[in-house]
Formats: structure tokens, C-alpha cells, sequence
């Protein structure tokens, strides 16, 4: 019987005791990879307690973390600066990169230094996907902001699953009674990440304002530090669901939304439209408040929950754990066979250099982390 891949999970976001939405997405697909099978060992880059410093002392403790657990595959689960040290760094363990959404569009909406440094996360991003053996992007959009030198052999559109266990149907009225929200008023769900511009909460705001302007109760509710396993309960007790992004990969909420049969109003945002497509109760609209405010409308006077686990059966946490296996296992094929056709250079250095290109700073040593 083969044995299982080992799969080194390289991340910058991940929940934790003070941060515990972080990267919740991220956690479930390592939840999903390891319940098919897989053996996922998972290293903490911590730039949400260490700032920048953490991208240049992890190379040290990343390379004590590949010794220690001799992965088949490392995959770094975010872009950005993170992604291009590691796909710098000369060691022979294939690497598969995921982008998501900002750490390969950037965030135009942010003040002057954010700004920069989200400039210098997409220029790290499309380096580390020229580097990288393996390209996941969440989104066909996503796939056309990569580098255009890029071998599309090596890229995948795989979208993040979600838990349809836990995202599911529930009753209305005792999750809204569990939440102490007003039967009487329509609640709109407003997913915010600690008011990230790019999310642009001033337009949802707008548009809630605006339904009120057509004698619809409005209530926006931002879901902000709620507890993952709170979420459910949110989408169940809400109306609709708004999305106003600037830009977006494969927004997870939407998925959950469709999940737990919640409608969903978006703007034209990464893959949305696919998502919510032929979906009675689901609509499109442009940026302006008040064709969110109409689509909120057609929401409010259907009253009806959408029809939707159908077709998100596709984007369960096993299904989409089965094709990233898939995913790797093309990559390690494929970068042995490079490798192979390399065999004449003797020196383990001229490979890894062949393979990877610039090496510069990769004996950086300082603190990092590898949590479980």
C-alpha cells in the first residue's frame, strides 16, 4: 500500500489564543487534507505578533522543521514575502504556492506605508510563483494576474472548501433569538476583516441606508471577531449576505452563505458571479449604493432561502482536499523529472540553483515557530 504524503504546511496566517479568526480558511484545508489521509505537519510564520522581522529569522527554523519532518511537498499557503524567501531558498523539497486574493492584487485602498508594503508583496508574489513547482490560484481571475511568462502547466484554479457539516441550514428564528436580533428588521451580513478597506465597509454601509430610503428595516451587521463556530449561527439569523469588495480571490463567506441557504448580493469580485450564477435569490450588482440597495430589495420581498447545497457539494473540504493530492503528487512527478534530466550536474547546490534561480540570504537563522 503507498504510504500517505507528507506535506509540510508553510503559513502566515493561521488561528491562534490572540488571533483566533486568523486564517481560518487555512486551518480547515489542513483539516481536510489530513482527514483524507495525508500527513500535514504545520510551520507558524508569525507576522501577526513579530511584524516583518518574522519573513527574515524564519529560515532557520524552517529548515530544522524540513529536517525534522522530511516532507514530500512544502506548501506555502499564502504569497507575498513569505512565499518568495522560501522559493528562494536551495533545497530539493518540490514547493507549491497558493495565492488568495491581496497578496497577489494588492491593496489599493490602504494609507501610504501599508500601500508600500503591499506593493512589495505582489512583486514577492509573482516571483515566488516563478520560482514555485506548483501554482494554486483560488480563482480563474487570480490566474490572470500571474506573470504571463508563467508555464500554465504548473498552475491550478483550486478554490478553498468549506465545512458543510458545520455551514448548513439552520432555523431561522432560534439562531436570531440566540443573537437577540429583532425578528422585525432585515439583517444584512457584512463580513469585515478588522475594517480592511479593500472590503470597502463605507459602500455596504451606503447601500443599507439606501434600502432603508424603500421602506425595507435594515440592519447591517458586521461579522467581525465572531467566533468560527459562531458564523453558522450569523448567516442562519441574517437576510443577505452584502459583498463590496474592491477585489476578492474566492471569497470563502459567500460559499458558507450558499451553504446555509443564505442569499447573497455581491459587486463583480473574483468568482463570485460564477458561485452565485443560476441561484434563485442571488444577485449581481455594480458599485453604486443604489443597485445594492434594489438588489437588497428583491431579497427582502422574496423571503426566501436559496437552494444551493447542490451545488456546493463540489467545494467540501474533502473534495477540494482531493484535488490539491492530486496537485501534488502531478508536482512531485514532475519536478523528480526534471531533476532527472539534471542528473549530470553532480553538485546538489548547481540543482537546487538550476531548479530555483537566485538563492540569496537562504542561511538567515533566528526565531520562527512550527505549531501543530
Amino acid at each position: 500500500m503507498e504510504r500517505p504524503l507528507s506535506i509540510l504546511a508553510v503559513t502566515n496566517i493561521y488561528p491562534g489564543p490572540g488571533h483566533p479568526t486568523l486564517g481560518v480558511f487555512v486551518e480547515q484545508q489542513i483539516q481536510g487534507l489530513r482527514a483524507i489521509g495525508l500527513r500535514v505537519a504545520v510551520f507558524y510564520v508569525d507576522r501577526a505578533g513579530q511584524g516583518m522581522k518574522a519573513y527574515f529569522t524564519m529560515l532557520g527554523p524552517l529548515a530544522a522543521a524540513v529536517q525534522e519532518t522530511k516532507p514530500d511537498l512544502i506548501h506555502l499557503m499564502y504569497g507575498g514575502i513569505m512565499a518568495d524567501r522560501v522559493t528562494a531558498w536551495s533545497q530539493p523539497t518540490p514547493t507549491v504556492v497558493t495565492f488568495h486574493g491581496s497578496d497577489l492584487l494588492g491593496e489599493n485602498l490602504s494609507g501610504f506605508v501599508r500601500k508600500c508594503v503591499s506593493r512589495v508583496g505582489t512583486w514577492s508574489s509573482r516571483r515566488a510563483a516563478a520560482r514555485a513547482d506548483g501554482v494554486v490560484v483560488v480563482s480563474s481571475r487570480l490566474k490572470d494576474s500571474l506573470p504571463r511568462t508563467l508555464d500554465p502547466a504548473k498552475v491550478r484554479i483550486i478554490p478553498c472548501g468549506i465545512d458543510l457539516e458545520r455551514f448548513r441550514p439552520m432555523d431561522k428564528s432560534v439562531c436570531q433569538s440566540r443573537l437577540g436580533w429583532d425578528p422585525n428588521r432585515f439583517h444584512v451580513l457584512f463580513a469585515t476583516n478588522n475594517g480592511d478597506p479593500v472590503k470597502r465597509p463605507e459602500l455596504a454601509d451606503a447601500a443599507v441606508e439606501a434600502v432603508k430610503r424603500l421602506k425595507v428595516p435594515g440592519q447591517l451587521h458586521r461579522l467581525q471577531n465572531v467566533s468560527n463556530a459562531d458564523v453558522p449561527i450569523w448567516m442562519n439569523a441574517s437576510d443577505a449576505l452584502i459583498l463590496t469588495s474592491l477585489h476578492e480571490g474566492s471569497p470563502t463567506v459567500v460559499k458558507e452563505a450558499l451553504a446555509c441557504g443564505l442569499p447573497v448580493v455581491s459587486v463583480d469580485v473574483g468568482d463570485v458571479a460564477d458561485r452565485i450564477g443560476g441561484i434563485e435569490g442571488c444577485h449581481m450588482s455594480t458599485s453604486e449604493p443604489e443597485d445594492l440597495a434594489s438588489k437588497l430589495l428583491l431579497v427582502s420581498r422574496a423571503g426566501i432561502r436559496v437552494q444551493a447545497r447542490e451545488q456546493i457539494q463540489e467545494l467540501s473540504l474533502q473534495h477540494i482536499a482531493r484535488r490539491l493530492e492530486a496537485f501534488y503528487h502531478e508536482t512531485i512527478r514532475a519536478q523528480a523529472t526534471a531533476c532527472h534530466g539534471l542528473a549530470g550536474f553532480s553538485s546538489g547546490t548547481m540543482l537546487a540553483s538550476a531548479k530555483r534561480g537566485n538563492s540569496s540570504g537562504v542561511r538567515t537563522v533566528s526565531s520562527g515557530g512550527n505549531r501543530p
